[in-house]
């Protein structure tokens, strides 16, 4: 190699580290064609200060110090376990949370410029805020889970309410450090043997509750129905034994009324019986009163004679006398007898004596009544 040739080689390294060292420098304060991503937020520097907050796009700048630096706007995953977990009760549980933590954006742009002094490594790590996350998630789980007892915390809807602790507390730390937290889950609990013992006699107590709850129930629900049954049995009954009883009034309203139609019948009837009997009853009055005035006049003559004769006793005695003897006849006998005898009867016939004539003879004057 001869000197020409070396001669040119060192002026070759010479101008190649000068250009290093005019690329560098020129490198601390210019960027040329710098894309921003849809999916990040470009944070510009000048003089080491930032300067403006920008959205997507492709920048360029030259200044003293210009930079600019990139922060991704993406979701960050996180997922930390506890594996145990003290409850308010001093019972053992561990928990599994996940969620995603966001970086400030550009319409955070004022708290970005705030924090970037503080949080740049979180802002511009994964790995970093990663762990800053985990860090304050198992700070959260422990203050939501002490706060609670061990049904509180794992129990039911219980569990529910132990999430929203946990995404309210890890989203108040978060927002310290311009962080935001979305979809916190508790996708897991995790407890230790005995816990899981214990909670297993408490699950089965609650279902031997329940089911002796449910047998009452079913019991009381049976003896409702059974007594809404036999309820309705006595309803039936009574509406039956009701129903009788306005049937048999109604018949009894009707026979008391056809009674006392047949009563009103026989009463007018006797009415009419007693107006009949009364109108008989002057009939036979006026028909005896008839025939008194006809017997008194058909005694009229009797009994001007019986006067006669009561004021005349001779000449009712003539008169007997006469009627006497005008009542014998040629075939009669006359027996004469001592006043006060019996007489004794004469059968005439041939043989029999004395035989008394009966020719009439010329009268005479009795002196004494004549029996006959």
């Amino acid at each position: 190699m001869t000197r020409e040739t070396v001669r040119r080689l060192g002026i070759m390294a010479l101008v190649v580290v000068a250009l290093l060292i005019v690329f560098s420098i020129a490198n601390q304060h210019s960027y040329f064609l710098t894309r921003v991503e849809q999916q990040e937020v470009g944070v510009r520097f000048r003089g080491g200060r930032i300067y403006e907050v920008v959205g997507p796009g492709v920048y360029n700048d030259v200044a003293l110090f210009a930079d600019l630096k990139k922060v991704s706007s993406e979701a960050v995953s996180f997922s930390v376990e506890d594996p145990e977990v003290i409850t308010k009760d001093r019972q053992r549980v561990g928990l599994l949370v996940s969620g995603d933590v966001f970086r400030p954006g550009v319409a955070q742009s004022d708290r970005l410029r705030e924090l970037w002094p503080s949080y740049q490594g979180l802002y511009l790590s994964d790995d970093a805020l990663r762990n800053r996350v985990n860090d304050l998630a198992l700070q959260a789980m422990k203050s939501c889970v002490g706060d609670r007892t061990f049904n509180e915390s794992v129990i039911g809807a219980s569990r529910d309410v132990l999430l929203l602790c946990i995404d309210e507390r890890l989203s108040e730390l978060a927002m310290n450090l311009g962080l935001e937290i979305k979809n916190v889950a508790v996708p897991n609990v995790v407890l230790s043997a005995e816990a899981q013992a214990s909670l297993d006699a408490i699950t089965k107590s609650r279902l031997d509750t329940e089911l002796a709850q449910q047998d009452a129930i079913k019991a009381k629900e049976q003896a409702l129905a059974d007594q809404a049954r036999e309820e309705g049995a006595i309803r039936v009954q009574l509406a039956r034994q009701q129903e009788e009883v306005r049937q048999k009034t109604t018949l009894a309203d009707l026979e008391r009324t056809r009674l006392e139609a047949q009563r009103a019948v026989i009463e007018a009837e006797k009415e009419n019986d007693l107006l009949a009997a009364q109108k008989d009853l002057e009939i036979n009055r006026a028909r005896a009163n008839a025939a008194v005035e006809a017997a008194r006049a058909a005694l009229a003559q009797e009994t001007v004679l019986a006067e006669l004769y009561a004021d005349n006793p001779d000449y009712a005695y003539i008169q007997a006398l006469i009627t006497n003897a005008s009542a014998l006849r040629a075939t009669d006998k006359i027996i004469f007898t001592p006043e006060g005898t019996s007489p004794t009867i004469v059968v005439p016939g041939p043989g029999i004596y004395p035989t008394v004539d009966t020719t009439p003879a010329e009268p005479v004057t009795p002196t004494e009544p004549v029996t006959p």
